[in-house]
């Protein structure tokens, strides 16, 4: 089964500080800074890769020392690298991250040139599952028209107008309450999950697709044979960096892997919260056999 993950890829340079730091003073970060590629697709084709799938990443870096270090963690890993393209003349896409351990929260200033767009190429390979986050338009639907039988899936991380358009080709909406509360001008009250619902029905008078939205630490919320919200696991958090992209690419394994929709959203539950216990977004992706572990642990414990 070949999965092919398209859109962002970002290098990120994370800060971690136990408290946010004051304006106009000097801050010394006794732990250091943490290193590695980012960005939401790419986050998920590493995943896929680490977890053992036949992956590969389609965006863009720049021909600079950031874009050859994603370009390696890529092939370390074992994503294949075919649809990765690297522009001269244009900056990889970066990102500086305060990771707030003290609370787990995290602050991300972003570092993106307006020509880090792939150029047109011929897409010469037919892939089975679709990953899409948003970005690389063009080259998105060139794809989904190569594989009109593969699975389609969108990370919906925020509301953009490419985001939209490419939502109504996939099966799978995968949404972050921001997503969802600014596409219908609603806002969730976990006091009162009647405003989820409303949520999620006026999503589904403009999308049919299969829609999850993701609620953070509170975990997920589909309708599967009624209304279904999933919880998440309660951890210690340290830095929720790439949590989001986490839990896309463990869903993803999961529909690629035949799982029915509420196990898939547990695992990906599991593997996103699981994250946040640690620093740095790719440093921060547990092994499958971790995340099954513990799984079968919740399992039981019900």
């Amino acid at each position: 089964m070949k999965i092919m993950c398209i859109g962002n890829a970002a290098y990120d340079v994370t800060l971690p500080i136990d408290h946010f730091p004051i304006e106009n003073k000097k801050t010394r970060l006794e732990k250091g800074r943490v290193e590695c590629g980012g960005g939401s697709a790419s986050n998920c084709a590493y995943l896929l890769a680490k977890w053992g799938m036949e992956t590969y990443f389609g965006g863009v870096v720049g021909d600079d020392y950031y874009g050859d270090r994603i370009k390696e963690e890529f092939e370390k890993i074992g994503v294949n690298t075919k649809y990765l393209e690297k522009k001269h003349g244009v900056p990889t896409t970066s990102s500086f991250i305060i990771a707030n351990t003290s609370t787990g929260t995290r602050t991300i200033l972003t570092c993106k040139d307006k020509k880090v767009v792939m150029s047109q190429r011929e897409i010469d390979d037919e892939f089975d599952i679709i990953l899409l986050d948003g970005y690389e338009r063009d080259f998105a639907i060139d794809v989904m028209k190569k594989n009109p039988k593969a699975i389609k899936i969108i990370d919906a991380g925020s509301l953009r107008e490419n985001t939209v358009e490419l939502a109504h080709m996939v099966d799978y909406i995968v949404c972050s309450k921001d997503f969802a509360e600014e596409y219908t001008g609603k806002k969730v009250d976990y006091n009162d999950m009647k405003t989820l619902i409303e949520i999620y029905d006026e999503l589904k008078k403009d999308f049919t697709q299969k829609i999850v939205i993701t609620l953070e630490d509170k975990g997920c919320f589909t309708y599967e044979d009624g209304y279904k919200m999933v919880p998440s696991i309660k951890v210690n958090p340290l830095d929720s960096t790439g949590a989001g992209d986490i839990y896309h690419g463990a869903f993803t394994y999961c529909i690629a892997n035949d799982y029915d929709i509420i196990t898939t959203m547990k695992m990906s539950n599991i593997a996103g919260a699981l994250s946040v216990t640690k620093v740095g977004g790719r440093f921060s992706i547990f092994s499958l056999e971790e995340v099954k572990k513990k799984y079968d642990e919740l399992t039981a414990s019900q």
